[in-house]
């Protein structure tokens, strides 16, 4: 009987998860809930949890999620994030087999808020300050000095049904918020699925992302300001359906700046009957405003069919006059299906951009990405 026993108790082990970390030795099931502050260093094997309330990394501390994980979100008021503060980590390394899903009970977009990320890298907010308000709800004071500050790690993360515009619409929740991200930070074989605002937003920082999925979220897919710029970024791939504003939106608060972000191989594709949000105007595959830039490569676009929708627009003349006209926003190799229109600007200016600065080719393929259960929701590939 005491050998039975014995074997049970070793059955038991293996078949119970546990947390781990430096500071705390604690026994959790595989089945368990994940809720309030992350204070020491905390690791959740591969399991189902529940966000019941909002869970926020505190600096000092690191939350490691394990590849296969399923965390799923309450629905309490739509607010609940996966908030990680300046001087925290976040790790979620999946696998293409076994991604991390972060997603909801209901499967309604905008149930809950995403993972929001603070880090301690340059933004440029406006001409007077070093500093920013987020717009996640919470007020937190954001920017800093630390170009390769390091968050943590993202790999092969799918966050589903987040993202929503908060009171009054002034502020907002995306699939993934980047608040002042450095360039130690790792963002790898994301996706951002049916959220109700943005796929995934950058709010300056100097992170760069690859092989990232957009998909059916009915704000922009691709969305910064504060004069973001990450400069490894490839593979972004967006898909818009139901409901979608543009592709790619590019602000930097009209701030003038000698520098912006690179991305190599984008496709940007707009399902047939896809409306944009609240009867909006923001149907272009990407627009330019406030200053914003970027130098970008080997772009597809298809599907942007609105009568009124351009594959790039220049909102603004001070855009215009800053950016196009001094070399700073470069688009090559771009190619356009149909009959949309390549370019377009506001009432007061036309738009011509310096020799070099915008080609088009017939052969460009966008982003190259390699599928598996990552990119896949029930049984349905999300790269059309």
């Amino acid at each position: 009987m005491k050998k039975l026993i014995f074997s049970l108790s070793i059955l038991a082990t293996l078949f119970t998860g546990c947390t781990s970390s430096d500071d705390d030795s604690s026994v959790e099931p595989v089945t368990g809930e994940i809720s309030g502050d992350i204070t020491t260093n905390k690791t959740y094997v591969k399991g189902n949890y529940t966000l019941s309330s909002s869970v926020r990394v505190k600096s000092g501390a690191t939350l490691t999620i394990e590849a296969g994980s399923v965390l799923t979100a309450q629905d309490a008021n739509g607010l609940i994030t996966l908030t990680v503060e300046k001087g925290g980590k976040l790790i979620m390394v999946g696998t293409a087999a076994e991604p991390i899903i972060c997603t909801s009970v209901t499967k309604t977009p905008g149930a809950w808020g995403g993972i929001v990320m603070y880090g301690d890298a340059p933004i440029v907010p406006s001409t007077s300050s070093t500093t920013a308000t987020s717009e996640d709800g919470t007020s937190t004071t954001y920017g800093g000095t630390v170009a390769a500050d390091n968050s943590g790690t993202l790999k092969y993360v799918r966050v589903e049904y987040a993202g929503r515009k908060i009171a009054d619409g002034t502020k907002e929740l995306n699939a993934f918020s980047m608040y002042a991200v450095g360039s130690g930070t790792i963002l790898e074989n994301l996706v951002a699925y049916k959220g109700s605002d943005d796929g995934i937003e950058f709010y300056g920082g100097t992170v760069s992302a690859k092989n990232i999925i957009c998909y059916g979220n009915t704000d922009d897919s691709f969305d910064w300001q504060d004069g973001w710029r990450g400069q490894d970024n490839s593979n972004w791939y967006a898909y818009q359906t139901g409901t979608g504003n543009f592709g790619m939106e590019v602000e930097c608060k009209s701030v003038n700046n000698a520098f912006w972000p690179k991305v190599t191989n984008i496709t940007l594709k707009r399902a047939a009957g896809t409306l944009t949000e609240n009867a909006s105007v923001e149907y272009d595959a990407i627009q330019f405003k406030k200053e914003g830039n970027g130098d970008f490569s080997n772009i597809l676009i298809e599907g942007y069919n609105d009568a009124n929708a351009v594959a790039v627009r220049i909102q603004d003349a001070a855009t215009n006059n800053n950016q196009v006209n001094a070399s700073k926003i470069k688009l090559t190799n771009v190619k356009i299906t149909g009959s949309t229109p390549q370019t377009g600007a506001g009432a007061s200016f036309t738009v011509a951009f310096p020799t070099g600065q915008y080609t088009t080719t017939t052969s460009t393929t966008g982003a190259s990405l390699t599928g598996g259960a990552w990119s896949t929701v029930d049984g349905v590939s999300l790269v059309q």
